[in-house]
């Protein structure tokens, strides 16, 4: 079966923390890319190349892409970041940030399908 697959990438500026490979992050005050800090909030992408403080990072902002999972995540499940940069089920009052294209546990790197629409779960 054939598949098709488009992902918009940017490189970003690393900001205080750095960024960690396989997490969301979010834009801090500067402009810079650093590791998402609240569960349930909007990020900006999620990050394919980690990079310490003032380096260039490779951050995916839409299409498919590989997340660490925060917990148990079932396939088609709604995706949110919790306070470590990892994915989670998204629940009530958070910020959908795609869905989960496969099954996960805690710990492992997952496909989703990453989404910027701001969608909060009701």
């Amino acid at each position: 079966m054939a598949v098709m697959s488009s992902r918009d990438n940017r490189t970003e500026i690393a900001g205080a923390g750095g960024t960690t490979q396989f997490k969301f992050v979010t834009l801090d005050a500067g402009g810079a890319v650093t590791t998402a800090g609240a569960a349930g909030e909007q990020a900006y992408g999620v990050c394919l190349v980690g990079a310490a403080v003032g380096n260039a990072t490779t951050i995916c902002v839409s299409g498919k892409v590989t997340v660490t999972a925060g917990g148990t995540i079932a396939a088609g499940a709604a995706i949110q970041t919790d306070a470590a940069g990892d994915a989670l089920t998204a629940a009530s009052g958070d910020v959908v940030m795609g869905y989960a294209k496969e099954a996960g546990v805690d710990g492992q790197i997952i496909a989703i399908e990453l989404i910027q629409g701001g969608n909060v779960v009701a």
